[in-house]
């Protein structure tokens, strides 16, 4: 069973917010959105943005905030799933999470099932809790992010979400303010893909969702997914999938 007792996301603390509980009574877990200092092992670390810490019951919980503003997303709570009580995370150590606005969205619905009374409030509060302790697994299993990771995470998101757009090496590069060679090497070093080949990943992705489920003819299915010529649509599509689209369409329907 698991019993949220208070949750919040995006809360804003002024420059002298601090947070010092000899022992905690809760489980308790928070993410930082600024840079924050934490207690660990007896000395008082300053740790990045985009930090989480998980404070087991009985445990000493200090945090307070090192610049100008502290903003966080933080839930205390009860629970004896085994998710939680044996997980593999560490308990009062903090480490950098590497989807802080997946996390922060599920923060989101954690608040809005807490403060409202609904058929599943349990169950749904159970698997978003899950989700959000599967997504810092992830985190601490991640390894080591880089200065550039977030703004790289941002940039393959908004590809992932509008594949069609013209998407270019030097237009990815100037809004990250960094050299077209830096954004290919940190790119590919960092998601396994350059960062060509992961906006034709997703046209691709996306032609087939629309081959398949739209009535639209082909030149206006290439147009969407980013291509102004449809025999190089064609000819991409071929060598990614190994179909022509009509070939891909009359196979899928």
């Amino acid at each position: 069973m698991t019993q949220i007792h208070y949750v919040e996301n995006n809360r804003a603390h002024n420059s002298n917010f601090v947070i010092d509980v000899p022992e905690g009574y809760h489980w308790l877990l928070v993410i930082t959105k600024t840079p924050a200092q934490f207690w660990v092992k007896g000395d008082i670390k300053e740790y990045p943005a985009y930090t989480t810490i998980l404070y087991r019951p009985k445990q000493k919980v200090y945090y307070r905030a090192c610049t100008d503003q502290f903003i966080n997303d933080w839930i205390r709570f009860e629970s004896d799933a085994p998710y939680i009580t044996d997980s593999p995370l560490p308990f009062g150590h903090p480490f950098s999470v590497n989807d802080p606005n997946y996390c922060h969205k599920l923060f989101e619905l954690l608040s809005i099932e807490h403060n409202f009374n609904r058929d599943y409030k349990k169950s749904s509060i159970d698997y978003l809790l899950k989700t959000l302790f599967n997504k810092l697994m992830e985190s601490y299993f991640h390894g080591d992010i880089s200065p550039q990771y977030y703004n790289l995470l941002k940039i393959r998101t908004m590809i992932q979400n509008n594949p069609g757009e013209d998407w270019t090496v030097s237009r990815m590069a100037d809004y990250l303010r960094i050299s077209p060679g830096y954004l290919q090497s940190i790119y590919k070093k960092t998601f396994g893909i350059s960062c060509i080949d992961d906006v034709i990943d997703n046209r691709i992705r996306l032609a087939k969702e629309y081959l398949v489920h739209s009535n639209e003819s082909i030149a206006e299915i290439a147009s969407q997914c980013g291509y102004q010529n449809v025999e190089h649509f064609f000819r991409q599509f071929k060598h990614m999938t190994g179909k022509t689209p009509r070939g891909y369409q009359k196979h899928s329907s």
